[in-house]
């Protein structure tokens, strides 16, 4: 017993000895540990933070392919032609000496432009003389030297006064292409690809770019596009532009563009269609997650999402019908030039609509040049440009006379020569004594309008007498006239459109019932007949008719993503038996018997009806006149309604020398109905 108790006890030592060692070794490992973690937090923590704040994953999109524009008959207008590109990437504060050495080896196998090479200023050939030449410190005095030692000038005045020594003959010996290459690579954005050429790209250029990706980090080749249109010049100003690669945003919009995540060298439409629709023609860019070290060097990317195309517009437009009417148009202004009196002629006006819908099937303005026997296209004209319309709107006077209570249908009134105490004389081109209101729409009679604006605004015309009326009662014609589009927007979307100008001569506030007081747009006036021939309804007017899908396939167009129904902006407050009374004086205008376009349209088989105009205008200080027709066809079921304005027409004190204005509307209609052959 004894010598198995003496055996335990000396087992029981050696495990407590083995027991002491293993703790003694725990606490040593656990000790290193916490020294070494004590280090790592302590001694190097800022140095591994550094390192893991210098490792940054940042997201870097990228454009994807512009959607198309089609017409209405899905007839391709504009798209892209692929273009090869070789783009740099920089990194996060890249050191202008490190992008000197870039250019140059990229100088060595790309040439610029001229147009980037022109760009290059006398500013940038100083920077670079600078970086060569030891950042121009041989230019500075010891005592300015000593200056800056004692903190008495700042680098910036420093910076000035090199910039100011350095000679003109020295930046003779820098090479221009190499300033175009450092210029680009050195106002590029962090992590942006920015294109440093993407046009007339040679096979070369392109290969050798490829071939030294790795030796020039940064460097890439890829494929952009440009813009290209099917149409020639038709329709080219509405269509809009969009901003070039060195453009990129628009500065007025800078902080609109960057707010929705867009980046400084983005192209984006700059104007008409191409900028209202830019949301829909841009798509989903492609973003990219960029992983940088600490050196803002790229190391390593992730494609995130890989974008989508931008979707197509499918505009209301018919390209050929509009190609027709701007051909039409500049015919006959040549014509019409030819003729005596018409020195100040040199523009025209079209608006087409579909009444029903308000889509516009052509519009266009024409600027004739005399010296170099040229057209320009001035189709924003349309809704930028307000003029007198004249006698077009004796429609929306009919009707207001009518609802104000002052006229019913039916009435005669007097046309003669009217006469107002110290006011002179005023007259319809002829007198035609009693007449009703067709009469008054179909001879184009002033003195029925002028009598009826008098009486709404509580006056009453007395021969040689004073013209006493209520000058605030202009805002309840006005108001009326607003119903049909007249003195508002049309609310076409594009934000330089013009309400037109209101007159603020009180006695001559009558005026404005024969279209000689405010001035309207012609897309006013499109706006204001579509709203008769449709039966009251002032529809919205649209360029766009459908959204749809990229197709990148041999199949067309891709699937309907938006349809843009049509708009009612308001019901006029007139009922159906005045719309209906005012329509048949218009068709009587074109085919009654006493009718102002009866020579024009009483014989045309589309069965038009409408109103002719004449105003008084101005030009460089010389009186002239417009001459305008609004109108529809066919009267009993409008498919198209047309306004049309010829402005400064000819010479006051002549007699009219052409009738534009009805010519253009005649060829207009027959162009449309050939090519629809008589519509639905």
């Amino acid at each position: 017993m004894k010598q198995k108790t003496k055996k335990s006890r000396k087992a029981n030592h050696q495990l407590r000895l083995r027991l002491t060692g293993l703790f003694f070794a725990v606490f040593i490992l656990f000790s290193v540990l916490i020294v070494r973690l004590g280090i790592i937090q302590i001694v190097s923590g800022e140095e591994y933070a550094a390192q893991v704040k210098a490792t940054e994953v940042t997201s870097v999109s990228s454009s994807v392919p512009r959607g198309k524009i089609y017409d209405t008959n899905h007839k391709l207008v504009v798209y892209n032609i692929p273009e090869k590109a070789i783009t740099f990437t920089p990194p996060l504060n890249p050191q202008p000496e490190e992008l000197l050495e870039r250019s140059k080896k990229i100088a060595g196998f790309l040439v610029m432009n001229n147009k980037d090479i022109k760009k290059v200023t006398s500013r940038d050939l100083k920077d670079i003389w600078l970086l060569e030449h030891d950042n121009g410190e041989e230019l500075l005095t010891e005592p300015e030297k000593k200056l800056y030692e004692e903190e008495k000038v700042k680098d910036k005045d420093l910076y000035k006064i090199k910039l100011e020594r350095i000679k003109e003959e020295e930046l003779q010996t820098i090479d221009k292409n190499l300033a175009a290459i450092y210029r680009k690579l050195s106002t590029a954005p962090a992590f942006s690809k920015t294109v440093l050429k993407n046009e007339k790209v040679t096979n070369e250029e392109y290969a050798i770019a490829a071939e030294t990706l790795e030796k020039l980090p940064g460097i890439d080749v890829t494929t952009d596009w440009k813009r290209a249109h099917n149409f020639g010049n038709t329709f080219i100003n509405m269509l809009g532009e969009v901003t070039s690669t060195d453009e990129g945003l628009p500065a007025d919009k800078l902080d609109y563009y960057t707010a929705k995540g867009y980046q400084r060298n983005d192209r984006v439409g700059k104007s008409y269609i191409e900028e209202l629709y830019d949301s829909v023609l841009q798509g989903q860019k492609k973003i990219v997650n960029t992983i940088t070290n600490r050196n803002g060097e790229i190391i390593d990317s992730e494609i995130v999402s890989k974008g989508k195309s931008g979707n197509d517009l499918v505009l209301t437009i018919d390209m050929e019908f509009q190609a027709q009417v701007e051909k039409i148009m500049q015919e006959e202004l040549i014509a019409s030039i030819q003729k005596p009196h018409t020195n100040l002629l040199d523009t025209a006006f079209v608006v087409a609509m579909e009444p029903k819908t308000g889509r516009i099937l052509a519009m266009s303005g024409q600027v004739y040049d005399r010296k170099t026997k040229k057209f320009t296209d001035y189709t924003p004209g349309t809704f930028t440009y307000a003029f007198e319309q004249g006698s077009v709107v004796k429609g929306a006077t009919v009707l207001t006379g009518y609802q104000t209570g002052v006229r019913d249908i039916g009435e005669t009134v007097l046309d003669e020569v009217m006469r107002f105490k110290g006011s002179g004389t005023f007259s319809s081109y002829q007198s035609m004594g009693v007449l009703n209101d067709l009469k008054a729409l179909e001879r184009s009679s002033n003195v029925y309008m002028w009598k009826t604006a008098i009486e709404m605004m509580d006056g009453k015309y007395i021969p040689n007498g004073t013209l006493n009326i209520n000058p605030d009662k202009i805002e309840q014609i006005r108001y009326y006239f607003n119903q049909f589009g007249l003195g508002i927007p049309t609310e076409i979307g594009f934000p330089n459109e013009t309400a037109g100008i209101k007159g603020k001569n009180i006695s001559t506030y009558f005026q404005i019932a024969i279209g000689q007081l405010d001035t309207y747009t012609p897309m006013q006036i499109a706006q204001y007949i579509t709203t008769i021939a449709n039966g009251g309804y002032r529809m919205k007017p649209q360029l766009v008719k459908e959204i749809r899908e990229a197709d990148n396939t041999d199949n067309g167009l891709g699937k309907v993503v938006d349809e843009i129904e049509p708009v009612v902006l308001n019901k006029i407050d007139m009922n159906d038996e005045m719309l209906e009374r005012v329509q048949q004086g218009f068709r009587q205008v074109t085919h009654g018997s006493q009718g102002t376009a009866r020579s024009y349209f009483a014989n045309e088989a589309y069965d038009a009806a409408g109103k002719t105009g004449t105003s008084e205008s101005y030009k460089k200080g010389v009186k002239t006149w417009n001459l305008s027709f609004a109108g529809y066809a066919p009267y009993d079921n409008p498919q198209i309604s047309i306004a049309v304005i010829v402005p400064n027409a000819y010479l006051d004190g002549y007699a009219q020398p052409h009738s534009a204005a009805n010519v253009i509307s005649q060829r207009v209609f027959r162009a449309y109905f050939e090519g629809h052959s008589g519509g639905e």
